[in-house]
């Protein structure tokens, strides 16, 4: 039996207690996750709920989330550890200046020991003897270079140090990867991790998601903002509503005390939603939402 899961079934209750409401396959693949220790590459559209999968696992199971935000030039020593090279220098030259008169070999391995040792995000999850949670953000903004080293890390949960020798999880992490699919991550990773592609939700499923999230909106006031969502979704716009973006639509239209969801408030609201001027006036156009600006 897993020790982050017990079953599928398990992984749904303990989501939804943690606030996020999993599908068939988003519990079951979690569970295998957890069950068979493989990383879990999590892809699909911006804002589906990728991102906050991990963190509810996180709070489901009581787990510490360490968070790798992935970004164009990410390297080794951001991702991995690096050494403290202002502290290195500052005790050498105080050796130096006492005259202690330390052999090169004696104070190599004093800089170069746990003291002046900086840990990021994959060494701290991999030494964590506590359960935790690895969120790997965004993977697909990073280059090739970092998709070999997260090979090397998450094939055997390990971490070469030359100075200090491996370091071995105690402990495997429960290692969720994101991909907004800008580009083509390498059959590699992708082999080593199981796979979970989350779309948009239908209608019904949003509505849940949004009335779990904002409890005070009035259940015809849901409907009408999720089919408006969804009409949004079908057109052709830079960036389409996302699951937290329709519930932040939903409790603008709260804060406004709105009834009704009518062309007159869609227009006015918008921003809660569209974040592009060029997206909001497609909308009003072809919508028939009135002229933009009215």
């Amino acid at each position: 039996m897993s020790s982050w899961f017990s079953s599928p079934a398990d992984v749904t209750h303990r989501l939804r207690d943690a606030g996020y409401l999993a599908d068939a396959a988003t519990a079951t693949t979690a569970y295998l996750a957890g069950a068979l220790e493989k990383p879990l590459l999590v892809e699909g559209p911006a804002g589906v709920g990728k991102t906050e999968l991990a963190k509810a696992v996180a709070r489901a199971t009581g787990a510490e989330l360490v968070r790798l935000q992935c970004y164009e030039g990410l390297d080794e020593a951001r991702a991995l550890y690096e050494w403290n090279y202002k502290k290195q220098l500052l005790r050498i030259q105080a050796e130096a200046v006492d005259g202690s008169g330390a052999s090169w070999a004696e104070a190599h391995d004093e800089i170069f020991s746990e003291e002046f040792l900086l840990t990021r995000p994959l060494l701290t999850a991999i030494r964590r003897e506590e359960p935790t949670v690895l969120l790997v953000d965004e993977v697909d903004k990073t280059d090739v270079e970092v998709e070999a080293l997260l090979l090397e890390v998450l094939s055997d949960y390990q971490v070469t140090i030359p100075e200090l020798g491996t370091v071995v999880a105690v402990r495997r992490p429960f290692v969720v990867l994101t991909s907004n699919a800008t580009r083509e991550l390498s059959e590699a990773l992708k082999r080593r991790c199981l796979y979970l592609h989350l779309d948009y939700p239908d209608a019904d499923r949003e509505r849940a998601i949004v009335t779990a999230q904002v409890p005070d909106l009035d259940q015809a006031l849901a409907g009408q903002l999720i089919a408006m969502v969804s009409r949004l979704r079908e057109l052709e716009l830079k960036k389409a509503p996302s699951i937290a973006e329709s519930v932040d639509w939903a409790r603008t239209l709260i804060a406004l005390q709105t009834g009704t969801l009518d062309e007159a408030r869609v227009r006015e609201t918008l921003g809660a939603v569209l974040k592009h001027a060029s997206d909001q006036e497609r909308a009003i156009r072809e919508l028939g939402l009135g002229t933009p600006g009215a």
